[in-house]
Order: C-alpha cells, then sequence, then structure tokens
C-alpha cells in the first residue's frame, strides 16, 4: 500500500511543504527514516533528526519553526502525535481490510450467523448460535464459543479465545492471546479445608470502541456479567477478574490486576502493575500511579500512589521521609551512644 504527500496531507488536513506527489508505503521512527516512510516530529528533543532523516514525509507541527533546510516533504498539522495516530490507524485498517472470504482449514457451525465481508482465518473455530456482524476480521487461531455476539468492524487477532455467551461490541480490538470469558477464580473451602470450586455461570460483556492487548483475559461473572464500558483501552498482559466493572474510556497499563467484583468508573488512568483488591468502588477520573495497591475504596478524581495507596502529595511527603530513613537512623544512634556515653 502507498500513499501520496497529497492523500495524507487532504487525510489531515494539512498543508504540505515540498513533492505533493512523493509516496510512502510505511512508517518510521524519525531517527530512523529512509526513502518510502513517513516520520512525525512532536517531541522537540528529536528536532536534531529532522534534518538528518532520509524520510520522504514527515508531520511536523504548524507553528514548528524550522531551523535549516530539510531534504523531505513536510506535512503542517495541528498536532503531530494526534496526526501520526490518526494515519497509523489508516494504515492499520486498510492492511486490515484487504482481508476478505474464508481461509481453510476451519470450522464454522451451520448453526452461526455470519455477516457480510467477513474475514475467517484458518484453522478459526466458530461454534453455534455465535453471531458475527459485517466487516468483522478473525484472524488464524481463533476460538469463538457457543452464543457470542461480535459488533461491526470488531478484528480479533489470532489466538484470541472467546468463551460461550460473551457479547463483543462495534469497532473493538481484541489482540492476540486474549482469553474472554474463561471460568472466574471462585472456590469455596469445606468443612475440611478441602477448596470446592464455585461455578462461574455469568459472561463478559465488552461494549463500542474498547480496545485489549495481547495476552490480557477478562473472566467470566460468577453469575451476571463482567463489563468493560464502551471506549476503555487495556493494555497487554492485564487480568481482570468475574463480576468486575470497568466504565467508560478508562485506560489501564500492562500488567495490572483487578480482583473481583470491583468496579471502577470512568475515565480512571492506571499505571502498569496498579493491583486493586476485590469488592471496591473507584470513583471517576481516578488516577493510581504505576505499582500503586489499592486495598480501599477511592473517591472520584483522586491521584493515588502506593502501596497501600495514599494521596501522591502523602506519598511524596512520605517518600522523602523513607529516603532519609538510613541517615536518620545513623543520627539516631549516635544520639543514642553519645547519651550512654555521657551517662557512664
Amino acid at each position: 500500500m502507498q500513499l501520496t504527500a497529497q492523500t495524507i496531507a487532504n487525510h489531515l488536513k494539512g498543508d504540505i511543504e515540498g513533492n505533493p506527489e512523493v509516496t510512502v508505503s510505511s512508517a518510521a521512527r524519525i531517527e530512523q527514516g529512509k526513502p518510502g516512510t513517513l516520520c512525525f516530529l512532536a517531541n522537540p528533543k528529536y528536532e536534531k533528526y529532522l534534518y538528518t532523516t532520509h524520510a520522504s514525509i514527515v508531520l511536523i507541527n504548524r507553528n514548528f519553526v524550522l531551523q535549516q533546510l530539510v531534504d523531505c516533504t513536510l506535512i503542517r498539522v495541528d498536532n503531530a502525535y494526534v496526526a501520526i495516530a490518526s494515519l497509523l490507524d489508516l494504515f492499520n485498517t486498510m492492511n486490515s481490510v484487504n482481508r476478505k472470504g474464508r481461509e481453510f482449514p476451519s470450522r464454522v457451525s451451520w448453526r452461526a450467523k455470519i455477516g457480510k465481508k467477513v474475514y475467517i482465518g484458518a484453522f478459526s473455530y466458530i461454534e453455534r448460535k455465535a453471531c458475527i456482524a459485517d466487516n468483522v476480521k478473525i484472524f488464524p487461531q481463533v476460538f469463538i464459543g457457543k452464543g457470542v455476539t461480535i459488533g461491526e468492524n470488531t478484528i480479533i487477532y489470532p489466538g484470541v479465545k472467546i468463551h460461550n455467551g460473551s457479547k463483543i461490541g462495534t469497532n473493538c480490538i481484541i489482540h492476540s492471546g486474549c482469553v474472554i470469558g474463561g471460568d472466574g477464580f471462585g472456590f469455596a473451602p469445606d468443612a475440611n479445608g478441602i477448596y470446592k470450586k464455585i461455578p462461574q455461570i455469568g459472561n463478559v460483556v465488552i461494549e463500542d470502541d474498547v480496545e485489549i492487548g495481547a495476552n490480557t483475559t477478562i473472566d467470566r461473572a460468577t453469575m451476571g456479567s463482567t463489563i468493560i464500558c464502551k471506549g476503555t483501552k487495556l493494555d497487554n498482559l492485564i487480568q481482570v477478574a468475574h463480576n468486575v466493572e470497568i466504565g467508560e474510556n478508562t485506560v489501564i497499563a500492562a500488567q495490572s490486576g483487578i480482583a473481583g467484583s470491583t468496579k471502577i468508573g470512568a475515565g480512571c488512568m492506571f499505571g502498569g502493575q496498579v493491583g486493586i483488591v476485590g469488592h471496591l468502588t473507584i470513583g471517576d477520573k481516578v488516577i493510581l500511579g504505576a505499582k500503586t495497591g489499592v486495598t480501599k475504596n477511592v473517591a472520584a478524581g483522586k491521584s493515588m500512589l502506593g502501596i497501600p495507596a495514599m494521596e501522591v502529595e502523602k506519598f511524596r511527603r512520605s517518600f522523602v521521609i523513607f529516603r532519609n530513613l538510613p541517615e536518620l537512623n545513623r543520627n539516631v544512634m549516635d544520639l543514642m551512644k553519645k547519651n550512654n556515653e555521657e551517662n557512664k
């Protein structure tokens, strides 16, 4: 796939400086740009590469002032970082759209309902009563269980497993290795202390415009539904336990874990390796820094850090004390030694 500078500028509503007919077929980092690639400059620390890059096209902000001449074609846009995200989405969409039809070997139950322009990759398996809407892309080695529904324009990458009864919305992206609707972690000890499995008979509901990173697992509910609301973005290697609810437009970074029945509000931002115990309520627009361990409810709008979690300012003051503990300890030991000598 090749795009001209003019096509890109039209898509981004940008202004061209240079050759409008130059073409690119892929994107690259500006320091690694070569002919036929498109790059962008949003961070001033990379400005030096603008004057040495071999890329054919570079996206820059409208107000950026050149310090010297450049060899590439420039496209000026309002926000280069936002523009490259839009363009990468275009590249990705065009590549995905090229996939069509059904590859063999694959198995689709005659009782499954398959929409128009659906792509089904080799070694995929779709069980009875599954309902796949128009323009869905199902890459190779995907399992889709009984009664699963998948909305229009959703992309399911290789190796995803979607268990019985799960509901996936429109325009979702589920990356390789995800397991949607696996058993929740539910066990109850009997009188002898032996753990008995609690059947997990609920499902998972993923609303529209959700993206789920590679190898993330979302367990089905014990009863009812585990719910990921629209617009939410989950990174790789996240564990979402049974009956969790995550509000709209929340973003969660890699290796985070959310225990069962916790409710997370809308517009939250969680860093990597956040851990949240079960049955808590996290309000809207909460920010949790990386490695934060949450053991109590968090009110809306709070920013938290630490284990256990505390408000950011309190954590920073506490960390200053913690960082100085070795010196404080030496001072205390010196005072104790001096006091003992004076009392002899």
